[in-house]
């Protein structure tokens, strides 16, 4: 199952299902962040419809009106019967259609729920509106899969894919009444499928933990110098600050998800010792559990790191519960324990007295543009000033016959103090307890 951008399927109307426990402005915030999802896959939107139910786990997850009004909406195209389900849901007080605006017949070809319907909920809507129907985690494994660079997000992505599609596999018209003939001991089209399916999520899985081993040790690597990760939001300006403070080409565009692929680099000035930078996969609300399971590798960026970013959109009055979201996620992947610093970012977009107004709320923040490079500055020293104090001084002597090493120290460490003496050179040096381990080791071969 995948959505296709196309000019036969491409008017969405969105349908928000309101539950006591998801109504008010969260109902309202998410559909909202539906419809740039759905944007984001090239569709568009042409309206939206809500109505509150008592549940989503019912088997008809709307009304019987509700269903006859988006058929309208959707050309008539299916069959809509009368259960018992139907018939005591419209005479139940708290399930009310909620008005929305005036939409024309047919205008829609494709619907797309702001919450999760099961295998067994979306094929009775598809066949009573007769369109294709997609629910909200759907829409984000399809992006998560259109915007996956590398083998390690790609692999992750699928591994998704396959675990949502699996239950949804439906059997083809004829396939319940053949058997498929040499196809296994009378095996029907669906069970051949779903064997399939089993099968490459066991060759993906075997694959990805090959390919996690690989990103271990790469970590490993970089555990000597000081890491700093930046997490948040989807959309929030992560690529645009790691640009910002690395002075790097991190592909960023005004879209959700618009880069998957954890990218680490230098901190720009470079500093001595270096400090690196990654960038992880923004989150979201609803954040399907089979793509944050997927991506526990991607996020150990940031449970290695020394220091995390906060970064959200200031200038969007919902970050409070995007911050929210982004606390849960790192939590689910035991990330809790690390330095952090919440950044205001695209404080360009605010008035004097809404940034006045969050330092207030946010005393320890820091407020920033990746557009002003006085902000990038401030960010950067930051950045050093946390990781010098994490940092051993040591005085080291080097003898002037030992050829090489003063030009090593200069380009792994922080030099803070030189002396030239009759027959050394006497130093005073700024790093981390495994490179000065390493240097001592070094002095004493020579």
């Amino acid at each position: 199952m995948q959505l296709t951008a196309k000019a036969s399927l491409n008017h969405a109307l969105l349908i928000s299902v309101c539950t006591p426990e998801f109504k008010g402005d969260e109902a309202i915030e998410s559909l909202a962040e539906l419809a740039r999802l759905v944007t984001t896959l090239g569709f568009k939107v042409v309206g939206t419809q809500s109505q509150k139910q008592s549940s989503t786990k019912r088997v008809n997850v709307l009304g019987l009106g509700k269903l006859a009004e988006i058929a309208e909406l959707t050309g008539n195209k299916g069959i809509i019967e009368m259960s018992e389900e139907n018939e005591v849901s419209l005479d139940d007080d708290e399930l009310t259609t909620i008005p929305s605006e005036n939409l024309p017949f047919a205008c829609a070809d494709v619907v797309v729920f702001d919450c999760d319907l099961t295998p067994s909920q979306l094929r009775n809507v598809e066949n009573q509106l007769g369109v294709e129907v997609f629910d909200r985690t759907g829409v984000i494994i399809e992006i998560f899969s259109r915007h996956a660079r590398t083998k390690t997000a790609k692999l992750q992505v699928e591994i998704a894919r396959l675990n949502y599609v699996a239950p949804r596999l439906r059997e083809t018209s004829c396939g319940d009444k053949e058997r498929q003939m040499g196809k296994g001991a009378g095996e029907t089209t669906l069970e051949l499928n779903r064997r399939k399916v089993r099968d490459q999520l066991a060759e993906l899985k075997r694959e990805l933990v090959n390919v996690q081993d690989e990103m271990k040790g790469r970590r490993t690597q970089r555990s000597e110098n000081f890491c700093v990760a930046l997490v948040g939001y989807t959309n929030a300006g992560k690529s645009s600050m790691m640009r910002a403070i690395t002075g790097s080409n991190v592909e960023g565009e005004n879209k959700l998800f618009a880069t998957l692929d954890t990218t680490v680099r230098a901190l720009f000035p470079v500093t001595h010792p270096r400090i690196l930078v990654s960038d992880t996969v923004g989150f979201i609300k609803k954040l399907p559990h089979d793509l944050v399971a997927s991506f526990h590798s991607t996020l150990a960026e940031a449970h290695d790191a020394s220091l995390l970013l906060y970064v959200v959109d200031a200038s969007d009055p919902s970050f409070r519960s995007q911050l929210d979201v982004v606390h849960e996620v790192l939590a689910e992947v035991g990330v809790q324990e690390s330095k952090k610093l919440l950044v205001l970012n695209k404080s360009d977009q605010l008035t004097i007295k809404q940034q006045n107004a969050l330092m207030e709320e946010f005393p320890e923040a820091m407020l920033t543009s990746a557009r002003n490079p006085t902000d990038v500055n401030k960010l950067h020293q930051y950045i050093v000033n946390i990781a010098q104090e994490e940092m051993i001084e040591e005085e080291i002597v080097i003898p002037y016959t030992a050829k090489g090493i003063v030009g090593e120290i200069r380009s792994t460490m922080s030099v803070t103090k030189e002396d030239y003496e009759f027959d050394h050179i006497k130093l005073t040096v700024r790093s981390n307890a495994i490179e000065l381990a390493r240097l001592k080791k070094k002095m004493l071969s020579l």
